[in-house]
């Protein structure tokens, strides 16, 4: 039985990414391929880690953050830990990303009263 490897370029291809990005997560100890020589093997289960970290960083998780949630990857416990660990911190992000969008609008309706004054004093000055 084959197992399902790929070299830097085949990974940073299917998952568009760069080479240099997936060596730096290699650096932080989040991906650990094997080495023949100089070239690095990764296996399927370095592809799904970082798709992972990928995903993780889409949806706005720190790097520290991913790897504790891929550290939790458990499948004799049916990831139990680390799925009820994602969903707080999916919790977490919506209310940060809730808090950021009430900061927005609220800059928002300060720029319209600084806009507002701007604009009566430019027509004071023209009359």
């Amino acid at each position: 039985m084959t197992m399902t490897t790929y070299s830097i370029s085949d990974l940073a291809r299917e998952l568009d990414v760069t080479p240099r990005a997936i060596r730096f997560y290699e650096e932080q100890g989040m991906l650990a391929p094997e080495r023949r020589g100089q070239e690095r093997i990764y296996s399927a289960k370095d592809k799904v880690t970082l798709k992972l970290i990928l995903r993780g960083k889409r949806i706005g998780f720190s790097l520290a953050e991913c790897k504790e949630l891929i550290d939790l990857y458990d499948p004799s416990s049916g990831n139990r830990k680390q799925l009820e660990t994602f969903m707080d911190k999916i919790a977490a992000r919506r209310a940060q990303l809730e808090q950021q969008l009430l900061d927005i609008e609220q800059m928002q309706l300060e720029l319209d009263t600084a806009e507002e004054r701007c604009l009566a004093a430019l027509a004071e000055t023209t009359a």
